[in-house]
């Protein structure tokens, strides 16, 4: 959720995921094509609370589900304690000042934010047809350490196997978990006993890439459980570039690569970097994840922004900035919506679901773009000249067949003449300019105007 790690070497044979929409998988793979869903940081931080829970349940079952979207993920800070401000439900602290742990050190439901615990809405989410998923944090929790409590199954205790140096620089919550002790990998099989007990299906692990034996005993743990839980790996600080760390790695479901995504061009940027550099890295049950998708009301949980000392303003609680609805232009909404299709890129959307509007909407149901997503094919970067690039994805199950996106990234109008032959090897084809919804048959040469930073997605059939 914090950091991003700078760079390692990853090798990986593309393996062959069905064509198919979330909502057909089948099989024992708990991610077969990139998973679908919403997820709550970048709309209320870490500090989501249950009424806005209900909320986006139900919003996600009428406005999403119907497409193919199944994973309602709670972020950090759903265990957090927080001290409010006076009459509000807002916090008045970045970190919670306590975390509500279970007599094994066990994160459990914050009684500040969840009075009623996950129960209800668990269930909630399971009779509507999607699943539910939370945030943790790499290791044993700092309270449990402190109050030294027992190993589950074991006997063995907080602190015999807690590594005080190992935190992470930026979540206070946790130690880290020396895996060379005893009881160490008993902590973390009963934790996620622990969840899959509670009805979980997916978990986001944050500050763990760079600690790669922790990551195989989330794998082990998982493994033990029994229960089907998309597994998503969060990198925190500098990955080692060592093959080991990297099988462990595909052992998950979803790796994240880039940092935190928000509601700016550089976002945008940072998302066309990590496709260049890890797209293709993609194969069934293992995606690469640019993070969520902005679009929508953000930071609902920060009000304001606070005067320092010299006069400027700070935002001091998580996220970044405060409440507003997404900068970003249409333009560049289709742009980032478009590149995460192309590139097989689970799809998790950020913003408020009970408030979204209808062209953000336009866009996260559109069949073709989750067609393309679903298609689990990675494009590649065909054509780089003058601010044009141009991607191409063919067709799982038929080559001839496929998607490509024409991206202006310039600020200024662009025309392109748009080659079948040059670009796709033959002439008589039929175009769906997917958000413009035209189609056009027999076409040779396509003369096309872009608008700065924005794109223009066929799909092409013979």
């Amino acid at each position: 959720m914090k950091k991003f790690f700078s760079s390692f070497l990853f090798t990986a044979t593309l393996l062959s995921p069905p064509n198919c929409l979330a909502s057909s998988k089948s099989g024992t793979d708990p991610a077969p094509t990139p998973p679908l869903g919403w997820n709550s940081f970048q709309s209320y931080g870490v500090y989501f609370h249950d009424q806005a829970a209900h909320k986006n349940i139900d919003a996600m079952a009428r406005l999403l589900k119907p497409y193919g979207y199944e994973y309602f993920v709670i972020d950090n800070g759903w265990f957090g304690e927080y001290k409010l401000e006076d009459g509000t439900n807002f916090p008045a602290e970045k970190h919670a000042s306590d975390v509500n742990i279970n007599e094994y050190g066990f994160f459990m439901p914050s009684r500040t934010y969840f009075p009623n615990g996950f129960r209800a809405l668990i269930k909630k989410c399971h009779d509507k047809g999607l699943k539910f998923g939370v945030h943790l944090m790499r290791g044993i929790p700092r309270k449990a350490y402190e109050l030294n409590l027992p190993i589950k199954g074991t006997a063995y205790r907080a602190r015999d196997i807690a590594s005080t140096r190992n935190i992470c620089t930026w979540c206070p919550y946790n130690y880290g978990v020396d895996m060379s002790k005893p009881g160490a990998q008993e902590w973390y099989d009963g934790l996620i006993q622990h969840l899959a007990d509670m009805g979980i299906d997916f978990i986001k692990y944050d500050d763990i890439v760079p600690f790669p034996r922790e990551v195989e005993a989330v794998t082990k743990a998982i493994a033990k459980c029994k229960r089907p839980i998309v597994l998503s790996l969060s990198p925190g600080d500098t990955v080692p570039a060592n093959e080991k760390a990297l099988k462990v790695f595909q052992d998950a479901q979803m790796l994240r690569v880039t940092p935190d995504i928000w509601d700016d061009l550089h976002g945008i940027n940072l998302c066309f970097e990590a496709w260049k550099k890890w797209g293709t890295q993609s194969k069934k049950n293992f995606w690469i994840d640019m993070d969520m998708i902005p679009f929508g009301k953000l930071q609902l949980m920060s009000n304001a922004a606070k005067k320092t000392a010299d006069g400027r303003n700070t935002v001091r609680l998580t996220g970044k900035g405060t409440r507003r609805t997404c900068q970003l232009t249409p333009a560049q909404m289709r742009t980032f919506i478009t590149l995460r299709a192309l590139s097989a890129s689970p799809l998790m959307v950020g913003g408020d679901l009970s408030t979204m509007d209808d062209f953000s909407l336009s866009l996260l149901q559109n069949k073709e773009m989750l067609r393309c997503n679903q298609n689990g094919v990675c494009a590649t970067l065909i054509l780089s000249e003058n601010g044009i690039e141009i991607w191409r994805a063919a067709m799982r199950d038929n080559p001839k067949d496929g998607y490509i996106g024409i991206f202006n990234r310039t600020k200024t109008v662009t025309t392109y003449v748009f080659d079948t032959k040059k670009l796709l090897n033959f002439t008589e084809i039929a175009l769906i300019d997917i958000w413009n919804n035209r189609k056009s048959q027999g076409v040779r040469l396509k003369k096309l105007e872009i608008a700065p930073h924005d794109v223009i997605f066929f799909r092409f059939t013979r």
